[in-house]
Parts: C-alpha cells; structure tokens; sequence
C-alpha cells in the first residue's frame, strides 16, 4: 500500500487538529471531510484543500476507496461510526473516549480483532519527547521499583457557571465529564510511563456549579474567554467539575506502588496542566505538560536534574519520538503527528506490531471510569477489572 486514503469525520476542535496533522504524515491523503452540515464541511474542506465534502458521514463508509477514517465528533457518535467503518472494512482512528460505555468498547474492541483492522485511541500526550524519555527510563530501570505514581490534570475552562460546552450534556458526553475527558489522560499515560496498571480506586466526584447557563443559541459560551453574548437558561448539571482518586498499581497480578491524582476543569490559571509524577527505589522524575520541554529527575543522595529535550542526550529509544534538534520546541500538534505516523504504518504494515493506543486501551480506560463512578456512588474501593 503506497498512499492511503483517509477521511477526518467531524470539524470541530479535534477534527482541525486531526487534519492538521495529517498533513505531516507522508503516505496519507485526506480526501474527504464530513460535518454535521454541508456548509461546515465546506468550510473545512477549503481550509484544508479539500474536494470531497459532506453533511452526512454515512457518505465516508460507503466509499470503498477510503482506508482509514478518524473520529473526532462528540462521544456519543463514536460507537456507531467506528462500528460502521469497521464494518465497512475501515481502519479506524477514534478520539478518546471510545464508546459511552464498556460494553460499546468491548464490541468495538472485538469487532476490529474480528475483521483484523486497525483501531487507534487518540491518548495523544504518551507522544511528548520527553514522556517517551521517562518511560525508557523506567523500561531502563532507573527508577528501580516505582513505589509512588501521582498527579493532576488541571484546566479552568470551565471555571464559571456561565462557560457552557457539549461536554456539559450527558447525553452527548457520557456519565462523567472531569475524569472521562481529561482524568482519563492521566490514568494512561501513568500505565504506559509506569509499566503498571491501576487495579483499585477510591474516588471523590464534585459538582461545583448545580446549574449552569447554557446558551438558547445552542453554541458554546466561555466568559472571559471571548465568548459571545447572548440569552442563557439555567440548566442542571449532573457531571463533575472536579474528581480526586485515590489508587493502587500492580504488575503481572503483584500488588505494588500507591498513587493519588486529581482532575479539575474549575483551576483558575491552569489551562493545561497535566502533571505526571513517578517515584521508585532509585530516583524519580516529574514531567510537566505546560513545560513539555523538560524532564525533572530527582535523586536521594545526589544533586537533582532537569533535562531539556535533545534527542542527543535521550535514551536512544525515545529519540525517534523527537524529530527536532535541542532547543527547538515539540508540542502539543506535533503528538498527534507522532501518533499518527505510527498508526499509519501498522496500516500499511499488516505485521508490524503497534506502536500507539489501541481500542483496548479505550476499554482499558472505559473500566477505570466506570470503577471511578461506582466507588464515589458507594464511598468505597473499588476493584479495577484486568
């Protein structure tokens, strides 16, 4: 397979960063864009260089010169489109989370393993040069044995009651807001670095804001955040603005390290601020997504670190997740860029072993949550199934 044909489904935030980034991956063409409405995806389409446009993603699966298709629509069409392409005979890339709930996951999951396709989850952020760095790190055992794993993942977009998005509506984005839209990021970003996996929770969910004002428009609004204007009606909120889980990680069944974390989209001043934090018998380290940069290595019985990404200085498997020399920033577009390229390779390499989250990785996280929810309804610990 030489040039690959994909389609990016949706145009919103997520659907321009995916074909932003599609542009960077060699063997891939983006020969159709599909929206809610013809005119949106016009509209990216001339954006983008686009030809093929379309109100109705329908018009994607049943083109069967297209390969891939990337989801990047709200959540709760992420089940029947995946499904569709998978059906289809599609490779499929999804946004995160991967279905509304786990018994959606697991079909998916079972359905690409059926049809032996490719099914990618975008948990972007492993693909930071310097998370790349801390894994191998670890996979080099200079950690020795992780004991602590914790941290957050602090926003504050929706700090006022009057920020209103499709997040807010259950309906759309599923029983959990906080924990399923970014909590989520650190739970498996803290399996992949750490090499262990969450197997109990205890957690603590917080409405702040019981009713929010939602715009009569229907869009979105963002105080002090150049939203617009306009007539507002009190709505009820049933999701978490914050969640705090307490949790344990075990290695091949062997309980071991004790972590703790926190997710909040109420964080005056944070707009990103993912903080990942590993400690073990020899040494730690602490990565730090609005300083994507660098690397904090901390020791017991010597000076602490802090290394700058330069592929000259990283452990020889993590150069490859940097392709710019030290001192010339990686960011946020260029993990999706990263994870891409991988994705597109198992494609065009039925052998190749992936590289990158698979929809297992999104059942993975889908069982995390639900045991999240059941341990706040319960005030208790709750088991996370393998």
């Amino acid at each position: 397979m030489d040039r690959i044909r994909t389609a990016v489904i949706g145009t919103g935030f997520m659907g321009r960063v995916h074909l932003e980034a599609l542009r960077r991956v060699e063997n891939v063409d983006v020969v159709e864009v599909a929206a809610t409405s013809l005119d949106k995806a016009r509209e990216a389409g001339a954006g983008y260089n686009i030809l093929n446009v379309t109100g109705d993603w329908r018009d994607v699966i049943n083109d069967p010169s297209i390969d891939a298709v990337h989801v990047a629509t709200p959540n709760v069409s992420h089940f029947p489109i995946a499904k569709a392409a998978l059906e289809a005979g599609k490779h499929v890339l999804c946004e995160k989370p991967l279905a509304m709930s786990s018994a959606e996951a697991q079909e998916l999951t079972d359905l690409a393993a059926k049809k032996k396709l490719r099914g990618g989850l975008c948990h972007n952020l492993r693909y930071y040069p310097m998370v790349q760095q801390m894994r191998r790190m670890r996979e080099a055992d200079e950690f020795g044995e992780i004991l602590v794993v914790q941290g957050t993942y602090s926003q504050d977009w929706m700090l006022y009651e009057t920020d209103w998005n499709w997040r807010v509506d259950p309906k759309v984005s599923g029983a959990s807001r906080v924990m399923a839209d970014i909590g989520s990021h650190f739970f498996d970003m803290a399996e992949h670095v750490s090499g262990l996996k969450v197997s109990a929770v205890c957690s603590d969910l917080q409405i702040f804001h019981p009713t929010r004002k939602q715009p009569k428009s229907g869009g979105e609004s963002f105080s002090g955040k150049l939203g617009a204007a306009g007539e507002t009606v009190d709505t009820q909120i049933v999701t978490e603005d914050f969640g705090a889980t307490l949790f344990r990680m075990a290695k091949n069944g062997k309980d071991q390290a004790r972590g703790v974390m926190t997710a909040s989209q109420v964080s005056a001043g944070r707009k990103n601020g993912l903080v990942l934090e590993i400690y073990g018998t020899r040494g730690g380290a602490t990565w730090r997504q609005e300083c994507p940069e660098e690397l904090w290595l901390g020791h017991r019985d010597a000076p602490n670190q802090v290394l700058l990404k330069d592929p000259s200085l990283m452990n020889e498997k993590a150069r490859a997740f940097a392709d710019y020399p030290g001192g010339h920033a990686e960011g946020y577009p260029d993990t999706f860029k990263q994870l891409f390229r991988r994705f597109y390779a198992s494609v065009a390499d039925p052998n190749l072993a992936p590289d990158y989250p698979q929809f297992a990785d999104g059942l993975r996280q889908m069982k995390i949550l639900d045991a999240e929810l059941a341990s706040h309804k319960a005030h208790a610990w709750m088991d996370v199934p393998a």
